[in-house]
Order: C-alpha cells, then structure tokens, then sequence
C-alpha cells in the first residue's frame, strides 16, 4: 500500500468516520434514505469536505451534516480502499 500524505488521511478517515456513523431521519419529511451525521470533526476538514460536495454542513449552527451522493459514493470507495465492511 501506498503511504498517504497526513492531510489526504484526514480527510479520508474523517469521510470514512462520517459515512460509518451516519443516521437517517425517518420521522421528518425528508427522503428516508438521506443520511446525516454529527459535526464533532475538525472543522478544516469539514470544510474541505463541503467544498468537494461530499457533505453539506448547512448553516453553521447545525449540530449535523449531510452526506450528499458523491460523498456516499466516495465513502464506500475508502471502505474498500482501507477494507472495511458495511453495516
């Protein structure tokens, strides 16, 4: 395996950590397949993260984020890059 440089491996674990510990909101009118996180990360990476649209923090009063398409796509990429398996 290839080494990966300090700021790369954060933001891939953090995405990683983000897809892993995500929840739904079934009981709202929101898809139920959406799927949301707590922001408890750093927030250099968050921002990086929203900028690559893997998440959207919303306003930044928000304890949670969300996980668009492209960043459940690129999660599952990192789960098979460091094999990891899916709930």
């Amino acid at each position: 395996m290839d080494k990966t440089d300090a700021k790369t491996a954060m933001e891939e674990l953090t995405m990683l950590l983000i897809y892993l510990s995500h929840f739904t909101e079934r009981d709202r009118m929101a898809d139920p397949n959406s799927k949301y996180a707590w922001k408890g990360y750093d927030f250099e990476v968050l921002n990086r993260l929203d900028e690559k649209d893997y998440i959207r923090q919303g306003s930044h009063r928000s304890k949670s984020m969300y996980i668009t398409k492209e960043g459940e796509e690129k999660a599952k990429k990192l789960m098979e890059k460091y094999g990891v398996e899916d709930w």
